[in-house]
């Protein structure tokens, strides 16, 4: 019958394990991070910013009612 290794706590093999896992998790940790970033960034580029609709402070002719009536030809024009 074959007995299972079992490392102790100061062996060389478990050093490097818990040095791998721990590098594992820095780059996944990382790796979110910058995933995240990208994926707010994009999602904040994408909104769209909402303006009140306000009027405009010079209406055209046609918004405030089109051309005032014809002046008769004889009448002088009006001045100050």
């Amino acid at each position: 019958m074959k007995s299972w290794f079992m490392p102790t706590a100061d062996s060389p093999v478990l050093q490097w394990l818990g040095l791998l896992f721990l590098l594992l998790v820095v780059v996944v940790c990382v790796g979110g991070f910058i995933v995240w970033l990208q994926v707010g960034r994009n999602q904040h580029a994408k909104r769209k910013r909402r303006h009140r609709h306000r009027r405009p402070l010079n209406p055209t002719l046609a918004e405030s009612g089109g051309l005032p009536p014809r002046r008769d030809p004889n009448q002088p024009p009006p001045g100050p």
